[in-house]
């Protein structure tokens, strides 16, 4: 599943090699599609290790740039149900929720998480689960 409000959007799971691009689905949030199926959205992995084509560009003018081009996807704030969670954690450690990218970065899927070997790492990968 993607994130809460991507719900109602047709959805398919991210694949190593995976050409993505960032796009606003008018669901209130942007995600990531294929440039092949710009109506799907493709959910990544929390660890699913990304690289973007450039520096990845904020939708907001008004932010500093990421200036790295490896990312981490993660998901935060798993505690608040009705928050944007998808994020990509950069390098230097800066976590920037998927959603204040601005449309049309481009990224390659790197590397899938490894299976869960723990309990711990299990949890870890566990999406949240949207009760609206």
């Amino acid at each position: 599943m993607c994130d809460y409000s991507l719900q109602n959007v047709a959805s398919r799971s991210a694949r190593v090699g995976d050409k993505l691009t960032t796009r606003n689905f008018g669901s209130g949030t942007r995600g990531f599609a294929a440039p092949e199926d710009p109506t799907t959205a493709v959910c990544v992995l929390p660890g699913t290790e990304l690289a973007f084509t450039e520096n990845p560009a904020l939708a907001s003018c008004d932010e500093p740039a990421i200036g790295q081009q490896l990312a981490i996807f993660r998901q935060i704030n798993k505690e608040q149900p009705h928050t944007h969670h998808d994020a990509l954690e950069f390098p230097d450690g800066r976590i920037v929720l998927l959603t204040r990218l601005a449309d049309g970065q481009e990224a390659t899927v790197l590397q899938l998480p490894a299976p869960p070997m723990t309990a711990q790492e299990e949890q870890a990968q566990t999406r949240v689960a949207y009760a609206g």
